[in-house]
């Protein structure tokens, strides 16, 4: 469980190479599924392509349950990509995790909360890029001082909690299930008893994480079309 971080120092700045490993894994795993779900797309969808649709269906009704499709629409790609990218991420640290020489190397990237938090913050300043794009500087501006001027100081305060629990609630919840994965594979070494004690709680909690990483996909993304519904509608 004390496994350290492999990091390498470049052009004075630190690295973290198992994130950067992971994270590559993962996004050449949305990459290639995207590639098999469209390369012979047929009007009656099977297999790969059938999932893709049912994966840009769900989404479609996240956006819609947050603003209307004219103004959402937009961001279907953006959804679509984060909550595979998401789901994934999560799912990379459950099956097994690598080490050597005493340094981790596989686990979920989003068990980490420089991951996470780059995340959000990615996500929280293209609420702010669309924003200003689909209202103007100006009109976008105005939005801080909404109902009330003196609102101004809470508005910002929001911005940063937003990115805080954004990102620290996915963090959270995966680094938190691979904790106890790795404390149940230890009681795995601890003898034939140990063994089948483990067994079972193993499993169980297994297939639990692989449901909450699912469900902190989904929340990912609903709470990205929140946040920008709350930017670029003029109704909020």
């Amino acid at each position: 469980m004390n496994h350290e971080a492999p990091l390498a120092e470049f052009l004075g700045l630190t690295f973290n190479l198992s994130n950067v490993l992971m994270i590559t894994v993962a996004s050449a795993i949305v990459f290639l599924i995207a590639v098999l779900s469209t390369r012979a797309l047929a009007m009656k969808p099977t297999g790969m392509q059938n999932f893709m649709e049912w994966i840009m269906d769900f989404v479609r009704n996240i956006i819609k349950s947050n603003m209307d499709w004219k103004t959402g629409g937009s961001f279907h790609i953006l959804g679509i990509t984060l909550i595979m990218y998401v789901a994934i991420s999560n799912f990379l640290g459950l099956p097994f995790a690598i080490t050597y020489d005493h340094y981790l190397w596989w686990k979920s990237p989003t068990a980490d909360p420089i991951v996470t938090m780059t995340l959000a913050v990615m996500v929280i300043a293209l609420t702010h890029y669309y924003g200003i794009r689909m209202k103007g500087f100006r009109e976008y501006g105005k939005d801080f001082f909404r109902p009330m001027g003196f609102l101004f100081p809470l508005k910002i305060i929001e911005e940063f909690a937003n990115t805080l629990t954004l990102g620290l609630r996915l963090y959270g919840n995966i680094y938190a299930g691979e904790i106890l994965l790795g404390l149940l594979a230890g009681s795995l070494a601890t003898g034939f008893f140990g063994h089948i004690a483990a067994v079972i709680p193993t499993l169980a909690w297994l297939g639990f994480s692989v449901f909450i990483g699912g469900i902190q996909a989904f929340i990912f993304v609903m709470l990205t079309m929140v946040y920008m519904a709350h930017k670029v509608s003029s109704d909020h």
